[in-house]
């Protein structure tokens, strides 16, 4: 199954850029495709890629998402600080307001992350790439 098949090829960045990929490593992304694109049935718009932290995902699980905890059953390792992940709008923006975003990837985050929060919140929070 191609990418064609899930999304448009041209889907840009909050930079109006090509969407570049968030992680193959682990896999992320609502298609497990290593992007962060969206369609309507993802409820939670997984579009935001962020450079995952240890304060982050110990917030995250106090919050009732649990991403560090392993659950084979799912298919899912558990996440650690310095992977890369897509992560909901809403989710984000609330750390953001609650003073514990992550860090984003701009040029992997997906430009539909504007309808939820601005450019300037992003910006700030902007991971410098190595």
């Amino acid at each position: 199954m191609g990418l064609e098949k899930h999304h448009s090829m041209e889907t840009l960045n909050v930079l109006g850029e090509a969407l570049e990929p968030c992680s193959c490593e682990p896999m992320t992304g609502w298609y497990r495709d290593g992007f962060c694109h969206s369609d309507k049935s993802d409820l939670g718009k997984h579009i935001i890629c962020c450079v995952l932290t240890k304060s982050f995902l110990t917030y995250s699980k106090a919050q009732g998402n649990d991403l560090s905890t392993p659950m084979p059953q799912y298919g899912f390792a558990g996440l650690k600080p310095g992977d890369h992940w897509c992560l909901c709008a809403s989710r984000w923006k609330q750390a953001y307001e609650d003073g514990m975003a992550p860090a984003v990837r701009l040029n992997a985050t997906n430009i539909k992350a504007l309808e939820t929060i601005g450019i300037e919140p992003l910006m700030q929070h902007a991971h410098k790439e190595n």
